[in-house]
């Protein structure tokens, strides 16, 4: 039994080194092995491998559905089987074939090493911690009266699934998609440069002392401006899923099914 478990404990020894090895090897170059911090961010050149895995395990499952998507994409890269955001992809590119430069054996221990140590607590404490900024600071910034998981911001979700082919958007579909977006974008900033001149004036009356009844009419055009930029909001989503077909908006939207 001493022996047993001493040839199991070996050969894990033995196997994390060849993959320690391996992605130091064929990986390093692009991919940032270590757990990054938040001000490396901006300057990767690729995604470190801690968000490659992070966002790997957010896509899939199971084990063999993980490596046999690490095997594919390695060696046949394509923007539309990512699992990172659209946006993602056109930032960094899409990663140079390594079809011929690495065999299938090593390729396979590349990804059992990957889903083995990767993402990093730290990574994930870190963009679970930038996640809640991130919706602090959209509520925070908001011109809706409404603020809901479930009233979903299209335009951001077809950003980060734009070019996946699990989406599949058509050609006439991101046209037409383009033009609700651009139309959307357009309204909201107006309402929101509004917004802000009136909110500064509130806040600075009330700095001053004023009485809050003086300000009554400032509060009321904010309303009206909350109430539009909500009707904007609505029609969004109205106009975005008319264009997409019931699979599309199952896939982007999986909790309205």
């Amino acid at each position: 039994m001493k022996k047993t478990l001493l040839f199991l404990a070996t050969t894990a020894l033995i196997f994390a080194s060849n993959g320690a090895e391996l992605m130091e090897k064929n990986c390093a170059s692009c991919h940032m092995l270590t757990t990054p911090k938040f001000h490396q961010l901006p300057d990767l050149k690729a995604p470190a491998m801690d968000a490659v895995v992070f966002h790997i395990n957010l896509a899939m499952k199971e084990k063999q559905k993980k490596i046999d998507f690490i095997m594919d994409y390695t060696q046949n890269p394509d923007a539309s089987k990512s699992v990172c955001e659209s946006n993602k992809v056109a930032q960094f590119g899409v990663m140079p074939s390594i079809k011929g430069k690495v065999s299938t054996s090593d390729l396979e221990k590349i990804a059992e090493f990957m889903l083995l140590n990767y993402p990093t607590k730290p990574f994930v404490s870190m963009i679970t911690e930038m996640q809640n900024n991130d919706k602090m600071n959209a509520l925070k910034h908001s011109p809706f009266l409404i603020n809901s998981t479930r009233l979903p911001h299209m335009t951001k979700l077809l950003i980060q699934n734009w070019d996946k082919a699990a989406l599949g958007l058509s050609k006439e579909q991101k046209e037409k998609l383009l033009l609700v977006r651009n139309e959307t974008l357009s309204k909201i900033k107006k309402i929101k440069n509004e917004l802000k001149m009136l909110e500064v004036e509130v806040s600075e009356a009330m700095i001053d002392r004023e009485d809050p009844k003086s300000l009554e009419k400032q509060l009321d055009e904010i309303s009206k401006l909350k109430l539009e930029a909500t009707k904007v909001h609505l029609k969004c989503i109205a106009d975005t899923t008319s264009i997409l077909s019931e699979e599309q908006v199952a896939y982007l939207l999986p909790f309205w099914e």
